[in-house]
């Protein structure tokens, strides 16, 4: 069990912010959504306060658990951003991004969040099959 504490603890941090946010803005915790906000100048105050919070997260980790979380990056820094870039594009032309129809659409059981996730996760299938060259 002790191995599966940080998820845990990572999951109901992710939960609880989407619902606080929810219940004090009255609008879905969507990264894209909130990035692209605060990049409009609007609601600097509240956007820029949840993109910090995103960013103490390793802080609190260390906290916790002693040590940075172990990240590995395998692709090279201009896929990254590539990706980065296709993510960004994707989640504005589909209305959202994974953290807002995956986390607060589905609770909502919203038909088009519902799309959306299963969307993402096909497009994620066939990307590493292709990537990875088992076809």
């Amino acid at each position: 069990m002790i191995a599966y504490l940080p998820s845990l603890i990572g999951g109901v941090m992710i939960g609880g912010s989407a619902i606080l946010f929810l219940m004090l803005t009255g609008r879905i915790a969507g990264i894209g959504g909130i990035v692209g906000r605060l990049a409009e100048a609007k609601g600097i105050a509240i956007n820029a306060g949840f993109v910090v919070g995103l960013m103490l997260g390793p802080i609190l980790y260390l906290v916790l658990f002693g040590a940075f979380p172990q990240v590995s990056i395998a692709a090279s820094l201009p896929l990254a951003v590539l990706a980065g870039l296709l993510v960004g594009f994707g989640s504005r032309m589909g209305s959202g991004c994974t953290s807002g129809h995956g986390v607060l659409g589905l609770a909502r059981l919203s038909p088009r969040s519902m799309v959306a996730v299963v969307t993402f996760v096909l497009a994620g299938m066939v990307t590493v099959t292709i990537l990875r060259g088992s076809l």
